[in-house]
This record gives C-alpha cells, structure tokens and sequence, in this order.
C-alpha cells in the first residue's frame, strides 16, 4: 500500500477545498491514487464547498462565552438566515467562542488553527468549517471576535442571535447586565464624548456645515448651528450621555454612579453590519431567463 504523505494531502486539500482528514481519509481509500481520491470526495461532498467559497456571507450569528473573568464574543457568518438555525453551524460558532476564551488567538488564521472535531471534521476548527461548507451547502466564515481576561468583571447581553455585547465592569453585575441591554438597543459607538472617533465627528460636522449653509443664516449663526449640531449628536452615541432605556429620567452615567458601577468598556456586535449584501432582482432574472428562451427557440 502507497505510503500517504503529507503533500499528497495538501495537494489533495487544494483541490478539492476538503478537510484535511477527508483528505488523508480519501488518499488512504484510493491507495494513494489522487485521481480516485478526488472523485471519492465529490461524492461524498461534491463540489460545494469550493463553489461556495467566493459567495458572500451577510447573515449569521453571534456567539459569546464568559468563564469567570475571561470572556470573548465572536460574529460567525453564512449565506442565509436558515444556516442561523442549523444545529452543526451553531455548534461550530459556540466552539469558535470558547477557542477564543481559551486560547487567545491572535486572528482569524489562528483561530482555525486550533484543536476542534466535529460531525466526523477535524482535527482544527478550519477543517470542521471547510467540512460544514460541503454538508450544508453554504460559505461560512469567522469574521471577527474580541476577548476580555483581567480587566475587569465581564457581562454580556445577546438579543437572539444577531446582536451581542460584552462590558467590562466593576461594581454591581445587574446594573452591568443593564448596560449591556441598553447597548444592543441603543447601540453607541463610545464611553464618553471625547471618545468617538475623529472621522464620525467630522462626518458629521460635515453634514452640519452644509445644513447650515442652506439655511442662509450669518456665518456667525451658522458657526453656532453647527457647534450645536456636532454637540448634540456627540450626546447622542456617547453611552454614559444618554438616557437609560429602563428610566429615561436619568442618564446611564447617573444610573451606574447611583448603583456604585463603574463600565471601563463595551464591545458591540450586529451580524452582517457593513457587509455589502447581494440584492437578487427576481423579476430582471425572469425576464433575462424568459428572453435567453425565446432566443433560441
């Protein structure tokens, strides 16, 4: 029996996109013959996993593991929103959070590096994704993921499975859980005022300044107009500034002071935020199938 080496399974794996064990496993059937090992694994996965490789991943999940004083949260991706139900995709998203917890990855690449079995896939988490690619049928990805150890006591909040946040506190764990809730529905992108970032401020100044310059006021009005406008919106998405969801009668900033609280930091996750979704137009794609019909009749 032809001995199976490492390159021949790597060779095998770049063709066919399959796991590295399906891979070994294949070559060791076929005897080493690569030929029949690639035909053995389209038909036990076909084709699928490298198709769906270069399709983009918009839906999806997010998953969070907290284990005393250690904690990460990460953004799983697919296709479509029935993958967020399937028991094999959600499996893979919560053991990509406690890899994360547990051994610190430095990224994404290292990550899939890690020790992971799953639905007959492994021996690392990249080959159970790869794996899952093929059974399900669709692209999955790890797009990003955060983990909090020692700085603080952490509290998470997920609202289903499309919005996550984690907060590194001090002080009262419901007041926390509290801000946490808050967070997801108010979504704000800093602590403090003079902790969101320069380009939103000037984003926004920037749209103040053209407001403004429609209004026709002097241009001594309209400097107060737009300082007001970059103000009120800096307010608006600092987390302490603005009202607390359960008593819109103080701040959180008062609520956590009240409670004894301290929020030295919050990461917040919504899936598919900033990805580019493809948008299928069903009717053109009759009209062009109806058209490429009547073309060749």
């Amino acid at each position: 029996m032809a001995a199976i080496t490492a390159s021949m399974v790597a060779e095998l794996r770049a063709k066919t996109d399959a796991p590295m064990m399906e891979c070994k496993k294949a070559l060791t059937e076929a005897e080493g013959d690569m030929a029949k090992a690639e035909e053995l694994l389209r038909v036990k996965l076909g084709t699928k996993a490298g198709k769906a490789a270069s399709r983009v991943t918009a839906e999806g999940v997010v998953v969070a593991h907290i284990a005393g004083d250690t904690g990460a949260m990460i953004e799983v991706n697919c296709e479509t929103d029935f993958v967020t139900k399937n028991d094999s995709f959600l499996a893979l998203a919560q053991a990509a959070a406690r890899l994360v917890a547990e051994h610190g990855p430095a990224d994404i690449d290292a990550l899939g590096k890690l020790p992971h079995s799953q639905d007959s896939f492994g021996p690392t988490l990249e080959d159970v994704r790869v794996g899952l690619i093929g059974k399900i049928g669709e692209n999955m990805s790890f797009r990003r993921f955060v983990r909090k150890a020692g700085g603080g006591k952490l509290a998470g909040y997920l609202h289903g499975t499309r919005i996550g946040v984690l907060v590194e506190f001090d002080g009262d764990e419901i007041a926390a859980k509290d801000v946490a809730m808050h967070v997801a529905a108010m979504k704000p992108v800093a602590l403090t005022s003079a902790d969101v970032p320069a380009e939103l401020i000037e984003k926004e100044r920037s749209v103040a300044t053209a407001k403004a310059a429609e209004s026709g006021k002097p241009a001594d009005i309209a400097a107060k107009m737009i300082e007001g406008s970059v103000q009120k919106y800096l307010k608006e998405v600092s987390l302490f500034n603005q009202s607390f969801v359960k008593n819109d009668k103080q701040t959180v900033e008062q609520m956590l002071k009240e409670k004894g609280t301290k929020v030295l930091g919050f990461t917040l996750y919504v899936v598919g935020e900033g990805i580019e979704k493809k948008t299928d137009d069903f009717a053109a794609e009759v009209a062009a199938q109806v058209a490429a019909a009547q073309g060749k009749a």
